[in-house]
């Protein structure tokens, strides 16, 4: 399954895992819009945001009212602010820099995912896809919240009542849908239980276009690319579907205006079916074919030529990457644990999984070293060959065949202010204001405790007694160095012995060894060969051990 179907040099993806990242038990995921950082929602309520560069932890938003996990992160566009929803129903809003929390907004349903508002640098709206109720519109100054309609009413005037802060009854008959806004904000795309996908004004809670799915399956997610040209979604039928968005990226609002007024003739759902054939149009869909596996947190790559899905079946970490055209050129599989949240960089061919255990793998590409792409004339070769060099390769070249001087006036001032436009983004998305990186705190370095010492001092001294090899040995001045000593005593021993204590040590030779070992076992006796052993230092029988091998 992982033989390349097309040649892996048309385009970067993943393909080993390159780290991973531990810190409690993460749950979800996201990168800012530089990729630079990435926030993670813990179990626990809090939200790291690690350095992606250093791949240390930047900072750590701490809420003491919320204990409950983490269910989706978001940032704002310029990365000031990161929007977090959690399992207690809360949506809390934090500003990045100071680490304080702004808002804090209880909701009726626990949110499975919230998306602050893409068209303001200091968003105050987000939009919230709760449990078991409808997509709503949250404003996180006053609390108020605004629900979407997820069909189409019988009326076909796009018309739903607003119900707000309150649901008629406690339990909406609603399945999680899924929800998202498109590149600019003015608009919302809503994915139902009915395969439908519904393009809805915010502002007039109004159904201006509608498209309906083929074979009808629940849209679990919805996401746009970065480019906001093409719609991704993930529906219960096991298959993935790219749409590619015919509205323009700016006033989508005014362009459903034109769309509607040129079908004034339909009514209800056929208009709405109308007007969304003129916004968005099936372009590709993918699904195993073989194994029928369901999909999870499915996305684009940062320039949208790339789509990746998750697998949700239970006790496998795999990833798949399909270019654009529907090809599939990878399968990345990883450990023996179920994945649960994904992302792909903005910028860089590098893919971020969360496993159910709470590690955080990133997959990288496994790049191999080209020396062609420096020198063209480079040739590798498989193994020696015998060289003979021309005639004229080491001649001396004329100076009328010398290379031309450049054309270039070295007079002329260079520019060293003005900032390259990074094909990654568009101008419009440039911004001075932008927070791309957190200064680092460095922490304090614990000293050890003296009882730590002591006692690791004092194993130190029972394996001296204990008759190891290299418990001791014979100094240079022919005392025994002791192991156990502190580096001190190790340094005064080094000052007494005027330098040579630096040199080499020679190991105890085996009859030395026999002879400590025999003294840890058992008393010796004042008498015959041993009484001399005793009056001899050990250096003495070290050196007669070793002058006896040369006789």
């Amino acid at each position: 399954m992982n033989a390349p179907i097309i040649d892996p040099l048309q385009g970067d993806f993943p393909e080993v895992i390159e780290e991973y990242l531990e810190h409690g038990v993460m749950k979800c995921i996201a990168f800012n819009r530089r990729g630079t950082l990435l926030a993670a929602g813990c179990s626990d309520g809090n939200c790291v945001i690690w350095d992606f560069e250093t791949r240390g932890i930047a900072k750590e938003l701490r809420d003491k009212e919320c204990n409950a996990a983490i269910t989706s992160v978001c940032w704002s566009k310029y990365g000031h602010r990161i929007l977090v929803s959690a399992a207690d129903k809360s949506l809390t809003l934090w500003d990045v820099v100071s680490g304080e929390r702004i808002t804090r907004t209880i909701l009726q349903q626990t949110p499975l995912q919230a998306r602050l508002h893409p068209g303001s640098s200091t968003p105050s709206l987000c939009l919230a896809c709760p449990l078991s109720s409808a997509p709503m519109i949250v404003d996180l100054t006053t609390g108020s919240t605004t629900v979407l309609p997820v069909s189409v009413p019988d009326a076909g005037n796009g018309l739903v009542p607003a119900s707000r802060n309150k649901f008629s009854d406690g339990t909406p008959p609603f399945t999680p849908t899924a929800a998202c806004f498109n590149k600019y904000g003015d608009l919302v795309y809503v994915g139902n239980s009915k395969g439908e996908i519904l393009i809805i004004d915010y502002k007039t809670i109004q159904v201006h276009a509608m498209v309906p799915v083929t074979g009808g399956a629940v849209i679990k997610n919805i996401v746009f690319s970065r480019n906001g040209q093409y719609l991704l979604t993930n529906s219960n039928d096991r298959t993935l579907r790219i749409y590619e968005n015919l509205l323009p990226l700016k006033d989508g609002r005014r362009a459903l205006d034109d769309l509607e007024a040129t079908h004034k003739e339909l009514n209800g759902v056929e208009k709405l079916k109308a007007v969304g054939s003129k916004c968005l149009t099936l372009f590709r869909d993918f699904q195993d074919s073989v194994t029928k596996v369901h999909w999870k947190a499915p996305c684009f790559s940062g320039d949208g030529e790339w789509v990746v899905g998750g697998c949700a079946s239970k006790g496998e970490h795999k990833i798949y990457i399909w270019d654009r055209a529907g090809h599939l050129v990878k399968i990345l599989e990883g450990p023996k644990e179920a994945l649960i949240d994904l992302a792909w960089h903005p910028v860089h061919p590098i893919v971020v999984s969360v496993s159910l255990t709470g590690l955080v793998y990133i997959w990288a590409k496994d790049y191999t070293e080209n020396w062609s792409a420096f020198a063209p004339d480079f040739k590798e070769l498989e193994e020696n060959e015998e060289y003979v060099e021309r005639e004229d390769e080491f001649d001396l070249v004329p100076e009328t065949e010398k290379v031309k001087e450049s054309d270039v006036n070295e007079d002329d001032e260079v520019d060293i202010v003005t900032l390259e436009k990074d094909s990654a983004f568009s101008d419009s998305d440039m911004s001075q204001d932008e927070l791309c990186f957190l200064p680092a705190i460095p922490s304090p370095d614990v000293p050890e405790q003296q009882d730590k010492g002591v006692e690791s001092s004092s194993k130190l001294v029972d394996s001296n007694h204990s008759g190891s090899p290299l418990s001791e040995e014979a100094g240079p001045n022919g005392r025994a160095t002791n192991h156990a000593s502190s580096p001190l005593e190790d340094n005064s021993i080094a000052d007494d012995a005027g330098g040579s204590r630096m040199k080499r040590k020679r190991k105890p030779s085996e009859k030395i060894l026999e002879l400590q070992a025999e003294k840890v076992k058992k008393p010796l006796k004042p008498s015959g060969r041993l009484s001399k052993v005793k009056n001899k230092s050990v250096a003495d029988l070290d050196n007669e051990d070793n002058s006896n091998l040369y006789i």
